[in-house]
């Protein structure tokens, strides 16, 4: 094997709200180095399917979703191919690529539990000529865990203190928190909705993606009873480990909830944004109340009326960016399957059965050689 100082490692990842594929090209030695990191856009009619099984649509006929495998496998190899001619690298200095999918289910408390990231790994590898490591989920859901959050190995690797008590905060679709404690075991839980909800009901109301700057929740007010009734939901309750995803927090979910409400958008988005901020504040009060510092990474982070009600609910506690220790909180997760990708080649489990609940450390994913 080259000297691993020499080699660089590609992260790919479509997340929860599936608005692009991000890429990050990461050097681990000496340090850990973001070498080029850029989000490529989704063909606007595949995103759309994608969308609509997420939030638990269904497919026509098996001749559909393998179709669908393969064309999500060609979009994350030509956004890798892609990411390493932007970036000016030497295709010979990647030594693979660890690309998560996009998940389309995840049930892992089902009688028969499963996840499911399409994009399949032979289609990226055959398509990239590079070593493809993919479909890392499912091997801890197999031993027990709930597949997710897989990022806090990662986290601790980079961010833990001996110092203080920390804990990341992963604002996609989904938000999701690890917990590092300057002793004892990390942990990490899904808290609910972030941006899925949000970016869903801005799209409908605005013909906008997503919420620039929080802009039209702010313009909004938060509606008591419709929150109550959002937080009553009995997931919120459940204690970790836990993990969640578009198909239970989607548009159904929401309309069930207002019924014949006349809210209008602007305080039906406000009161989104105050439910994500309170769920977060909440899980964190329950279960690592001496924080000192959250870091907060992915698309959240730029929503500044979100970080704002995060900060307004966490009193005492410093919340910043994980750009403040040197990782950009727009690529912190595919620099994660990057790092996985590297766990896995090197034989080592990618996985924490404190986070997952999983029966023990595994080795993730599966290898498809260039």
């Amino acid at each position: 094997m080259p000297d691993d100082s020499a080699q660089l490692y590609l992260g790919l990842i479509s997340g929860t709200s599936a608005d692009g594929i991000d890429a990050a090209l990461v050097r681990f030695e000496p340090r850990c180095e973001l070498v080029f990191g850029h989000t490529y856009p989704w063909d606007e009619t595949l995103r759309t399917r994608l969308i609509a099984l997420g939030q638990g649509g269904e497919a026509t006929s098996l001749d559909e979703l393998g179709e669908l495998d393969t064309s999500l496998a060609r979009a994350f190899a030509d956004a890798a191919t892609q990411a390493i001619a932007d970036s000016g690298t030497d295709r010979s200095q990647v030594r693979a690529i660890g690309s998560h999918g996009q998940t389309v289910r995840h049930r892992p408390e089902s009688s028969a539990a499963f996840t499911w990231q399409m994009g399949d790994g032979n289609v990226i590898a055959e398509r990239s000529g590079l070593t493809t490591v993919a479909d890392f989920r499912r091997r801890d859901v197999a031993a027990g865990g709930h597949g997710a959050p897989l990022m806090p190995a990662f986290h601790a690797a980079m961010l833990r203190s001996n110092q203080e008590d920390r804990a990341v905060l992963n604002l996609g679709g989904i938000g999701n928190f690890t917990l590092l404690p300057r002793t004892g075991e990390v942990r990490g839980f899904d808290t609910g909705p972030a941006n899925a909800l949000m970016d869903a009901w801005c799209e409908r109301h605005t013909g906008r993606a997503y919420d620039a700057g929080g802009a039209f929740a702010a313009s909004g007010t938060v509606d008591a009873e419709l929150l109550a009734r959002l937080l009553g939901d009995p997931w919120f309750a459940l204690p970790p480990p836990k993990s969640t995803g578009r198909e239970q927090f989607h548009l159904r979910w929401l309309e069930a909830q207002l019924g014949t409400s006349k809210l209008s958008p602007a305080d039906v988005q406000a009161t989104l944004l105050e439910l994500s901020a309170i769920t977060v504040a909440d899980a964190l009060h329950a279960t690592q109340p001496g924080t000192a510092r959250v870091l907060g990474c992915g698309g959240g982070v730029h929503n500044a009326a979100l970080m704002a009600r995060i900060a307004a609910h966490l009193p005492g506690v410093e919340v910043e960016s994980t750009a403040a220790y040197g990782l950009d909180p727009d690529y912190v997760e595919a620099m994660g399957f990057a790092w996985l990708a590297r766990e896995t080649l090197a034989g080592r489990p990618g996985n924490l059965p404190s986070v997952t609940g999983a029966k023990g450390p595994r080795v993730l994913g599966t290898i498809y050689p260039a």
